[in-house]
């Protein structure tokens, strides 16, 4: 089995941060929260790491993030683009919006040739969990049965921002450790030590408790993953084109809740107790900043990343 390798979903870094250029520093030395998960992955095990970028932004990404990684990761590029749809689809009038995580996979499809982590390109997870997927991916193929995927997943209240709201896939385990549901919640806010989520743009709000368990989009899958998500894309278009053509999106729990209830695959929850970080807005960066710190203090993270 080929060693399992990293997806980056970074084709909407910076969408409510204010652009990519705008992506301050958050170390000592101009490193942007994506260094640190690439270097926990690094260390994890990881040695190939595959960017899903907008074509616009290749060249400050380049420059950013991708020369640098370059010399310690073996380094791909996929585009995601909206124009990226099966023979007789086209994209909605007015729509500028992506097509969602699953659609971000399909775009890296000709890069995926191995087992592979999902990660966001502007949150924070932690050595533990690239420590757990990896493993997790190099003992665990498919079998006669089905799929053998995983997640880590987070306590909800080590997950969120005080400065405004955040989506997240909140999860249900059977007693195993086996996921057997995940429902996407666009709009989650911290509200004293829990949070809530709204559906109807804040009408109405659902309390969560802090500790209920939500994905951050770490998963890890085998390359079967990337056929499931490519033959279930025109069904999702379908129905989007009908209920939401100019927002809907294709996320990578609804293809993974479909192969659960389908009885096709499984999905190992894996438990982090680290706290997420991220720069989801400009007010989180000091937050972000003094953690970094602190960990490059304790020893977590020398004070330059990639210097060998």
């Amino acid at each position: 089995m080929k060693k399992p390798i990293l997806v980056v979903m970074a084709a909407g870094m910076g969408s409510r941060y204010g652009g990519l250029k705008q992506m301050d520093p958050v170390g000592n030395h101009g490193q942007v929260i994506m260094d640190y998960s690439l270097y926990d992955a690094r260390r994890a095990g990881f040695e190939t790491a595959v960017f899903i970028i907008k074509r616009e932004m290749e060249n400050d990404f380049r420059h950013l993030i991708g020369d640098r990684i370059a010399h310690v990761m073996e380094v791909r590029y996929a585009f995601q683009e909206l124009s990226d749809l099966p023979t007789g689809y086209t994209v909605p009038e007015g729509r500028t919006k992506p097509w969602g995580t699953s659609h971000a996979v399909l775009a890296a499809r000709n890069c995926i040739d191995a087992p592979f982590a999902v990660i966001n390109a502007d949150d924070y997870y932690g050595p533990e969990a690239f420590e757990q997927i990896y493993q997790y991916l190099t003992e665990h193929p498919d079998t006669k049965e089905g799929y053998e995927y995983a997640m880590v997943g987070y306590l909800l209240r080590n997950t969120l921002t005080e400065n405004g709201y955040v989506s997240r896939g909140v999860c249900q385990a059977d007693a195993q450790g086996y996921l057997t549901k995940v429902t996407e919640r666009t709009h989650i806010e911290k509200e004293g030590e829990g949070a809530r989520f709204t559906e109807d743009e804040g009408a109405t709000w659902t309390a969560l408790p802090g500790d209920t368990v939500v994905s951050m989009n770490l998963w890890g899958f085998t390359p079967s993953f990337v056929a499931e998500a490519q033959q279930r894309f025109a069904a999702f278009l379908d129905r989007a084109m009908v209920e939401n053509p100019k927002k809907g999106e294709y996320f990578l729990p609804s293809v993974v809740s479909e192969l659960i209830e389908e009885k096709r695959g499984r999905v190992k929850v894996l438990r982090s107790q680290d706290k997420w970080y991220g720069v989801t807005y400009k007010e989180d960066k000091p937050v972000v900043v003094d953690a970094i710190r602190k960990m490059t203090q304790t020893g977590v993270y020398p004070d330059r990343l990639w210097e060998v």
